[in-house]
């Protein structure tokens, strides 16, 4: 598994570059159908993506992810699905005909904030790199809590 920085920051590029995709893509789809199915469609479709490139870039794992890693980085990015999905509720409660620009920063600082959940859930949870590669932990520093895939 790579260091924790080196995770971050290509966890960062990968998921921040779909992310941003995603954002420009949600409102898009949002013309021809609900917000929130829009949405729904685009975290599911980054979700799979990101699940890919987190597994062979961002944590080092060395082979691609298989069902049940996808099914772990679902459930993350159903959390994240509910923050930004609440995030624009709350903003349209407050502001019923929002601007594309107060609706770009309201959802993306949401996903900002739900990426940096997802990271810790990813790297401590779902991508531990057991079986993967050799430890190089300290004698002392306990093992992050076991993966059941």
């Amino acid at each position: 598994m790579t260091p924790p920085l080196a995770s971050f920051a290509r966890f960062v590029v990968c998921g921040g570059g779909v992310g941003l995709v995603s954002g420009a893509t949600v409102p898009l789809l949002a013309y021809s159908m609900p917000w929130a199915l829009a949405n729904a469609l685009i975290t599911v479709a980054s979700t799979l993506l990101c699940t890919e490139l987190h597994a062979l870039f961002t944590f080092g794992t060395g082979s691609r992810p298989g069902l049940c890693k996808h099914l772990q980085s679902a459930g993350s990015a159903a959390v994240a699905y509910a923050v930004t999905s609440a995030a624009i509720l709350v903003l349209r409660l407050l502001e019923p005909s929002p601007t594309l620009l107060w609706e770009q920063t309201v959802y993306l600082t949401a996903a900002a904030l739900a990426g940096l959940g997802r990271f810790l859930v990813l790297r401590l949870y779902v991508f531990t790199g057991e079986g993967t590669r050799r430890s190089t932990r300290p004698a002392g520093v306990p093992l992050p809590v076991p993966s059941p895939c």
